[in-house]
This record gives C-alpha cells, sequence and structure tokens, in this order.
C-alpha cells in the first residue's frame, strides 16, 4: 500500500477535519533547525565558504523570512541558489554556483520530495549532484536528532487539541520527514490527537489535504492551520477554510484560536469576513522579494 493510498483510505470518525503544520506553527522548532542544522550543512556540503555571509543570509530569508518559509528543504535549495545567483557580493567574488540542474529536473518530476524518494532516484540515475543533495538531507536529519529535542509545543496547541478531539479528525499536515515528525509529536504526547502523521514522504501538503479529507467532510467543515504561505495555498488548492499561525506571533495566534477560532469552526462561522481578515493580516507579513534586491 503507498502512502497515497493510506490517505485515501482514512475514513471520517468525526463530523470536522484539521490539518495541522507542524515546524514553526504547532513547534517553536523552525529557527533551531534552520540556523543549526540546515544552514551550516548547505554551506559545508557545497563549498559557500567564501560567500558564507551572503549564503547564511539568503538561506535564512528563504525559510524563515519571505513567503518562501516553510517551503520542502529541496526546493529551498532551488530558491536559495537562485537569489545567490543575483547577489553583488557573489558576482564581485567571481563565485561560481554549482550546478544543481539534476535536483531540478527531479523535483519536476516527483512530488513525494523526501529521501526515501531521493535514495531510490539516486541509485537509478547514479549523479554525483543528486548523490550530494541526499547526503546533505541525511546529515541535516542527523543533526536535527541530536539537536532538537525538549522543545514543547506553543502554548494554547494542546489546549486547542483538547477541545477539537470529540469534534474533528486531526492529522498532521507537513513537508518535515515523518521520522522526526513522529518523535517530536510523541515527545510531548500529542500525537495521540492526531488520526496520521504525514510528512514529505506523503507528498505536498495539498495532496495531503486532497487525498485524506476532500470529499469526505464539507469543505466548510476542512481547516488547515499554517504559519507558511504553502499552508496557505494548500487549503486553496483544495477550496477549504485556513487558519493562520503569523510568524512572530505564533502564541497570540494559539490563543486567539482557543478563545474564538475553534468556536466559530465549529458553529459554522468561521468562513467569510472572519477568515478573510486573518488571512489579509496573515499576508502582509512575509516578503516575496529580499530587502537587498
Amino acid at each position: 500500500m503507498t502512502n497515497q493510498d493510506i490517505l485515501l483510505n482514512l475514513r471520517p470518525d468525526r463530523n470536522y477535519f484539521v490539518g495541522i503544520d507542524s515546524d514553526g506553527c504547532a513547534f517553536d522548532t523552525m529557527e533551531i533547525k534552520q540556523k543549526e542544522c540546515f544552514c551550516p550543512n548547505f554551506i559545508k556540503f557545497w563549498g559557500l565558504q567564501p560567500v558564507a555571509t551572503a549564503a547564511r543570509q539568503t538561506w535564512e530569508f528563504v525559510n524563515l523570512y519571505s513567503k518562501h518559509r516553510g517551503t520542502n528543504r529541496f526546493l529551498a535549495v532551488i530558491e536559495t541558489f537562485k537569489l545567490l545567483s543575483e547577489r553583488k557580493e557573489v558576482k564581485d567574488r567571481n563565485f561560481i554556483i554549482p550546478d544543481i540542474s539534476a535536483l531540478l529536473e527531479w523535483t519536476r518530476n516527483e512530488t513525494r520530495l523526501g529521501n526515501p524518494a531521493l535514495a531510490a532516484y539516486a541509485a537509478e540515475v547514479n549523479d554525483p549532484e543528486i548523490d550530494r543533495v541526499l547526503a546533505w538531507s541525511k546529515k541535516v536529519n542527523e543533526d536535527i536528532s541530536q539537536i532538537v529535542f525538549g522543545i514543547p509545543p506553543f502554548p494554547f496547541v494542546k489546549e486547542s487539541l483538547e477541545r477539537l478531539k470529540d469534534h474533528a479528525d486531526m492529522m498532521v499536515v507537513s513537508q518535515t520527514p515523518g521520522e522526526a515528525l513522529k518523535r517530536e509529536w510523541e515527545e510531548h504526547d500529542i500525537d495521540r490527537y492526531t488520526k496520521i502523521i504525514a510528512g514529505q514522504e506523503f507528498g505536498t501538503k495539498s495532496e495531503h489535504l486532497k487525498f485524506a479529507a476532500k470529499g469526505k467532510y464539507p469543505d466548510t467543515h476542512i481547516l488547515m492551520i499554517g504559519d507558511a504561505p504553502g499552508d496557505l495555498k494548500a487549503a486553496r488548492c483544495n477550496g477549504v477554510l485556513f487558519y493562520p499561525i503569523n510568524p512572530g506571533s505564533e502564541e497570540i495566534s494559539w490563543e486567539r484560536f482557543f478563545k474564538f477560532g475553534i468556536n466559530r469552526f465549529l458553529t459554522q462561522k468561521y468562513f467569510g469576513d472572519y477568515q478573510d481578515k486573518l488571512i489579509a493580516d496573515f499576508e502582509k507579513l512575509l516578503p516575496e522579494k529580499p530587502h537587498w534586491a
């Protein structure tokens, strides 16, 4: 049975469905993962030491402070190199950006952008650049397992899950590897609220919602909670509701959801002006272009 089949075979137990992103949404793990695990290895594996300052700034912009926040790690590599190649500091130092065309080709033809699919592809094509991407991704996972622990969910996350448990089927919808998600949700005993924990191995977030919930519940009974534009895109692609966890104001966002959002969602008063205002405020928070452009 494929991961897609697992999602398709999920059957409703409640009248509502809630998908929840993990990193930066349920857990305050975005900064530590990106700054301590992803970026140092990005510089190391692609030999970016001569332009390390620009590389670090660009990586953090893409993954934390822009509309690309929360994107899949392999797509983040592509976007970071695109922006890095345009930077004056890089051009002035005559630094040659690595050729990542093989990675670009893979991401164009694969939606399950995780290590299992990449490992299978690497064995098939025997391409040194694909091997490097896979080695980088594995090292990132190793560092995360050693560095990222003991970080509890944001305040009001567990309280919200407890409030929803009798009314909604819940699922983790994330582009983080499933192994890390399972470890983090189990560590804090909140995995018990979910029907399934879906990571990058299950496909895109849009596919998660499509296969697990679309058509099984009324659209206004399906809610995606997330902190990144990709979460909003997943909701919009499926024509379902979205609740934003605003970057920089995560605790306020969760408290607002617990005190007001849940009741509106369960009483069909969420869609319309209330949601529109939340999304409008959310979309103002993350820029599309970096300040140096």
